[in-house]
């Protein structure tokens, strides 16, 4: 019988490429990695693993059940939180995954309610930016993920159940003093000739497409996940950037002043989930009071 820590043992070497590697991210040791991947070869009746010198590969076999795996594993979670509902236990768990602008505006806010609603109910916080955050929702390895988008990329989430939240309007921010700041909206067209500093990959990527279709291509002299570090960029006169507002509504703007950018700029935010664990209590709960954090 294949069982399922053998599964998450054998999807994280795979992940990594080594059993030492795979015991690193388990927190475990390499010698219990060999041990239940013999044990999961001999369920399974074929060799899953090849091993040479210090590289491990799936065989074929190995391909299929690392393919199956998520699923699988989605699936004994879903089971297990809808059979303790079915029980009357008035406990769960939800681990959640959210972007930094999401973690610390929308999240805090849902889980406080969530936590006066079901004070049995146990949830997890981790950061990731999408398309990770999507990715680690896919593999099994958290049952919610706060994500974004731009633009409407039709079958990006087919495969997900998506809970719309809010629509989050980018503004321009310059700094105290640049010959814009007082102006009531900025074409973007007028920043083409600025220093940028830009945030996320997928957030530099849209940036990168809207000055395009302005006729220029931005010139990007910083890059960062940080949004306080990005306002510090732009206070201290090193660029102008385009900032979420969700993003602005827990920083202090200090030494730069935001504008209205035209065209209009806006990315989708978003709590997905996989079908079998949104009809899980506990995962739905944590989706209702995401809503309901989302200002309107």
């Amino acid at each position: 019988m294949i069982e399922a820590r053998h599964l998450r043992v054998l999807r994280a070497v795979a992940a990594t490429g080594s059993f030492s590697a795979a015991a690193r991210r388990l927190g475990c040791t390499q010698p219990a990695v060999s041990q239940q991947m013999k044990a999961l070869e001999a369920s399974a009746g074929t060799p899953l693993l090849v091993r040479t010198g210090r590289e491990t590969r799936l065989t074929q076999a190995g391909e299929v059940l690392v393919r199956h795996a998520s699923g699988i594993l989605a699936g004994l979670t879903a089971a297990e939180e809808e059979i303790a509902a079915i029980a009357g236990l008035r406990a769960g768990r939800v681990r959640l995954v959210s972007f930094p602008s999401g973690s610390s505006t929308l999240v805090p806010t849902a889980l406080a309610a969530l936590r006066v609603a079901h004070p049995g109910t146990r949830v997890s916080l981790v950061e990731a930016e999408p398309p990770r955050s999507v990715e680690m929702l896919r593999e099994g390895d958290c049952d919610v993920a706060l994500a974004f988008r731009y633009g409407a990329a039709a079958a990006e989430w087919d495969d997900l159940v998506v809970r719309p939240l809010l629509a989050d309007r980018l503004v321009g921010l310059v700094p105290d003093g640049h010959r814009l700041a007082g102006a009531d909206s900025v074409a973007i067209a007028d920043l083409a000739d600025e220093s940028w500093i830009a945030g996320c990959p997928r957030c530099r990527r849209q940036l990168v497409e809207v000055c395009e279709e302005a006729g220029f291509t931005p010139r990007i002299d910083f890059a960062t996940d940080d949004h306080p570090a990005v306002i510090g960029l732009v206070a201290a006169g090193l660029g102008v950037a385009v900032l979420p507002e969700l993003a602005m509504e827990s920083v202090r703007l200090k030494g730069a002043r935001t504008v209205t950018v035209e065209p209009s700029l806006q990315r989708e935010i978003v709590a997905l989930t996989l079908p079998d664990l949104a009809q899980v209590p506990a995962v739905a709960a944590t989706l209702d009071q995401l809503a309901l954090a989302a200002p309107r």
